[in-house]
């Protein structure tokens, strides 16, 4: 089969598959792709650094302009060094997940106590300020030079650019459902191109869901060799043995595939997964989640801090929305309604008031025009909803008041939807997980589309946050939020 090339901002390689012509394969872009990423890093440090410098009055500099110096070429190469040596830049990391910045992080930390520690042992007087004021400054920086580069590279890959080649070795089950979440998602990067199959056929004859089966499951090293797959993706069947997968992994070495084995467990991820070897026995090991200790201790802090810095910023908005909602429609200008939070615990969640009085008691006869999912009431266009509610809903300003919610602990900036009294009763087993931790003001389910998911898919991304939840989770929804709430999707 012949397809269409897909013109790229990065140089690609050609190369022959049996099914046809692509760009073959993708390493160039990646390359390139990385050394965009490490030229932001060593900018961002060396403008940040500069501009410390510049901000310097004449007496200051003058004081200590040696140190300064010092200092400037010290935090940069310690920065880079430590990004390099956190693997920070490695292929598989950039462009995707909360691992990138988790690394950065990491680096940024190791950079700041190694500068601490320096300046301790040279009694160098300006060590605080730059420890304080220039590592933070550079974190932000960094971080939001990252987040540019992986807008523009995720809207390269929505364009059908910029992906990685993929060979789907597995049941075709397994392989079904890989190929949809990749179709789903296409900014992860992958373009699955071939399928192997325990029998060397698809559900449509040699197709499985319009993607060419090229063979078996024992030729899988042979394609990959001829054709140049970047990615070998085994997802599960009974013929991949432990011998089967280790004579794999031999018979692809030499190349440029990476293998990803799909585990069973296919919803937790992230911290939680860790390989260790045992009598020679690669086991894959799943930490209990965390609801407690350290980490769990500063999402708490950073809660009330977050809450309270925002209430501040914000409270001149929160003041004039709460006068537009007073002269829009009689009744009052907060709406307080009963949630249920962690442990089953129930509270009075706080908003903004969006739909006219005594809207509680008409929605008995909205029933039957109910568009929500599963437990969810919601309609597109509900007729309780005033002119202001509307505008307040798309760009979820009727939420701020939640904050004080976050300042006296009965919700998280970030967690699981607060579900109604009526919904959390009808949770079976594996739903009342949710109700591990605190519900958020926003959470995998606001970026990811609010009222236009599915319950299913809903339900699905809240237990993934209960299940794989770490700080950098948390600053990768945060993130995303501005975005979310900016565009206006999915809210009604």
């Amino acid at each position: 089969m012949q397809q269409r090339e897909l013109a790229s901002p990065f140089p690609a390689a050609r190369g022959r598959l049996g099914n046809g012509t692509y760009n073959r394969p993708a390493s160039d872009w990646e390359q390139q792709y990385r050394r965009t990423v490490v030229v932001g890093d060593t900018l961002a440090t060396a403008l940040v650094v500069a501009a410390i410098g510049a901000s310097l009055g004449d007496r200051e500099a003058t004081h200590w302009h040696e140190q300064w110096g010092t200092l400037a070429v010290a935090t940069e190469l310690l920065l880079l060094g430590a990004l390099a040596v956190g693997r920070s830049w490695a292929p598989a990391v950039l462009g995707q997940g909360a691992e990138e910045f988790r690394r950065l992080g990491r680096s940024l930390f190791t950079t700041a106590v190694l500068l601490a520690l320096g300046g301790i042992a040279l009694t160098s007087r300006p060590i605080k300020l730059w420890v304080f004021v220039a590592i933070p400054a550079l974190a932000l920086v960094t971080m939001t030079t990252r987040y540019v580069l992986r807008l523009r590279l995720h809207r390269q890959r929505q364009e059908g650019r910029c992906l990685r080649p993929v060979l789907a070795a597995g049941s075709p089950a397994t392989v079904h459902d890989l190929i949809t979440r990749v179709r789903k998602y296409p900014h992860l990067g992958w373009r699955i191109d071939a399928v192997c199959t325990p029998d060397g056929l698809g559900t449509d004859g040699d197709r499985l869901d319009g993607v060419p089966v090229v063979g078996r499951l024992t030729d899988v090293a042979g394609h990959v060799h001829r054709d140049g797959y970047r990615v070998v993706a085994v997802t599960p069947d009974p013929h991949w043995t432990p011998e089967h997968l280790r004579r794999l992994a031999w018979n692809l070495e030499g190349g440029d595939a990476e293998m990803v084995v799909a585990p069973v467990l296919m919803e937790v991820a992230g911290p939680r997964l860790h390989v260790d070897a045992v009598l020679g026995i690669p086991l894959l090991r799943v930490s209990m989640p965390t609801f407690s200790g350290g980490p769990r201790a500063v999402k708490e802090v950073v809660d009330r801090l977050g809450a309270a810095f925002l209430l501040l910023l914000f409270a001149p908005v929160m003041a004039f929305v709460g006068l537009l909602v007073a002269l829009d429609s009689r009744g009052g200008v907060f709406y307080r309604q009963r949630r249920i939070g962690k442990d089953g615990r129930p509270f009075m969640m706080v908003k903004f008031r969006t739909m006219v009085a005594g809207a509680d008691r008409a929605r008995a006869g909205l029933e039957d025009l109910n568009e929500g999912a599963g437990l969810l009431f919601k309609l597109r266009r509900d007729p309780r909803v005033t002119r202001v509610g509307a505008r307040l809903r798309r760009y979820s300003l009727d939420e701020l008041p939640q904050l004080f919610n976050v300042l006296t602990g009965s919700m998280s900036l970030v967690g699981p939807r607060p579900p109604l009294p009526e919904e959390s009763a009808a949770y079976g087993p594996d739903i009342r997980r949710r109700l591990l931790v605190k519900p958020g003001l926003t959470g995998l389910w606001q970026v990811s589309g609010r009222s236009d998911l599915p319950w299913e898919e809903a339900v699905r991304l809240d237990l993934r946050y209960v299940e794989d939840w770490s700080l950098a989770l948390d600053t990768v929804i945060l993130w995303k939020t501005l975005r979310a709430v900016l565009q206006g999707q999915g809210a009604y």
